[in-house]
């Protein structure tokens, strides 16, 4: 490593995908690639943790060169380079049985990803294109979902009322409790995933396997699902596009996903000189981070 290129002493850098590390249409921008490697030209790990299945990682791995293992399902699922399953937890049956049904009797479309591969019953459904171009595969239509809940990695309910839907997110945990975990991890898509496992755990997972202090990792994200990997790391940045409960969660802030919120955040808070304790930054689409 270059003398002065890793001031901050950060080793690894974990980031969120949709909302953050992507553009709101799905895009890996330049500033992003370029920020990736400057990452890696300074010695420092990077790596993904998302709520898409391993296979809507494929194109990311590909493009960025990543080596190290990425979080899948929201960390449940912990897959290497080559997307081969290294550790991987299933939803307890009754507690997806009882998902599914408490979704549906909300009105709420419901997707099953099991056995890597993303099944629902109306592939016209609202968000079905939006998931396509996420995830670059096509879904498998099924009549029924129930077959699939004793297998199930995620459940997702899927919606347009937005509000609505934030309404389901407190039910349906109220009601699974330490059953499930369940996170929104877009306004439109509820996440349902194995229990006591999430982002950051699998930050913990890679402090410990790769030998790295929680002090040492940065974490990047947009969304409630993001906020326990904040907790687990010593510098956290949320995105411009953030709501303001996740912003509030993060020790920093940067521009949002449209205007290369990421490469900028890794730009003013990892890679530029020090200039004393890290704080509270403030990121605009106009402006990059700067100290508050």
């Amino acid at each position: 490593m270059t003398a002065g290129m890793n001031p901050h002493g950060i080793a690894l850098v974990v980031s969120d995908v949709d909302g953050t590390l992507v553009t709101s249409d799905k895009r890996l921008a330049p500033a992003t690639v370029a920020a990736v490697a400057r990452l890696r030209e300074a010695g420092i790990g990077f790596t993904i943790a998302s709520a898409r299945p391993p296979v809507g990682l494929r194109e990311i791995v590909a493009t960025l060169a990543l080596d190290l293992p990425l979080g899948a399902y929201n960390g449940a699922t912990i897959v290497g380079p080559d997307l081969a399953v290294l550790e991987e937890t299933l939803i307890p049956e009754d507690a997806a049985r009882e998902a599914a049904a408490r979704l549906m009797a909300e009105g709420v479309d419901v997707w099953v990803f099991a056995r890597g591969t993303w099944h629902l019953r109306d592939p016209q459904a609202p968000y079905t294109d939006l998931e396509r171009r996420t995830l670059q595969v096509e879904p498998t239509v099924v009549p029924d979902l129930a077959p699939l809940l004793g297998q199930a990695s995620k459940i997702v309910g899927v919606s347009e009322d937005h509000p609505h839907l934030a309404a389901c997110e407190e039910r349906l945990a109220a009601a699974l409790g330490d059953r499930a975990t369940v996170h929104r991890s877009q306004i439109y898509y509820l996440d349902v995933t194995p229990p006591r496992l999430d982002k950051g755990q699998f930050v913990a997972w890679l402090s410990r396997h790769l030998a790295i202090p929680p002090e040492r990792i940065a974490t990047f994200g947009d969304a409630a699902n993001d906020r326990p990997m904040f907790a687990g790391s010593g510098l956290s940045v949320a995105m411009g596009n953030a709501g303001p409960e996740v912003k509030a969660a993060a020790r920093a802030t940067t521009a949002d996903n449209d205007s290369d919120g990421f490469a900028r955040g890794v730009a003013d808070l990892i890679l530029a000189p020090s200039t004393g304790p890290r704080g509270r930054v403030a990121g605009t689409p106009q402006a990059g981070p700067t100290e508050a």
